[in-house]
């Protein structure tokens, strides 16, 4: 059973998605309005961090949409950001500064539910809100891979080992190891770091390299 929390100023919507959570056997641990109020809460009650923080884009308190992802993802948790549809500039922020994803405040819960699970799996969310991000700013989508780098993310991305994409390309073990680290590098760049193969798949499904449900795209 994953733990969640749940970092929203409006306590009607917190207390709506808790109820649900409950009802869908997700273990609650926290609900406030701040995330210094969560660090607080885990200071003095000694928890662990959870499984995945569901939290509002933006708060009250004058923190920054930054401040609070990178402060939570540090802190060891996966966030999941619930926003408003219209705001893919803010979205991109969140995500950028490390957010596993995003849901609309106008899904059904269910789908909040989905999303709050595939993020606890470890999993990469790819939804409507993360590709309506993605296409209000090209700049987020450009890490200008080569066509060989391209080819090489598309098949590892989409569960290949290292070994058999080498195999498959025509090319050697450390040719294909060398072009994921220059992807890593590149991705880096342009401020959506890939440290892990989960990251690479995200990075794949943002720019089209692999299709939505992990396969490869094209080619």
């Amino acid at each position: 059973m994953s733990t969640v929390a749940f970092i929203d100023d409006h306590e009607s919507v917190r207390l709506g998605l808790e109820a649900a959570c409950l009802r869908d056997g997700q273990q609650v641990v926290f609900s406030g309005g701040t995330v210094k109020d969560y660090l607080r809460w885990r200071s003095d009650a000694g928890a662990s961090p959870v499984d995945v923080v569901v939290l509002d884009l933006t708060l009250g308190d004058g923190t920054t949409v930054t401040e609070n992802v990178a402060t939570l993802v540090a802190d060891g948790a996966s966030v999941v950001i619930h926003s408003v549809a219209d705001r893919p500039a803010a979205v991109r922020e969140a995500l950028v500064a490390g957010a596993a994803g995003v849901v609309s405040k106008s899904s059904a819960l269910d789908d909040v539910l989905d999303a709050i699970a595939t993020v606890a799996r470890g999993e990469a969310l790819n939804n409507v809100e993360w590709a309506s991000a993605v296409d209000g700013d090209r700049e987020f989508a450009d890490a200008q891979l080569s066509s060989r780098e391209r080819e090489v993310l598309r098949l590892y991305a989409a569960g290949l080992p290292l070994k058999v994409v080498a195999e498959r390309l025509g090319v050697a073990y450390s040719t294909a190891k060398e072009n994921i680290t220059r992807i890593r590098v590149k991705y880096v760049e342009v401020g959506r770091p890939a440290p892990t193969k989960v990251d690479l798949l995200r990075r794949a499904m943002e720019d089209g390299i692999v299709a939505p449900d992990g396969t490869p795209s094209g080619g």
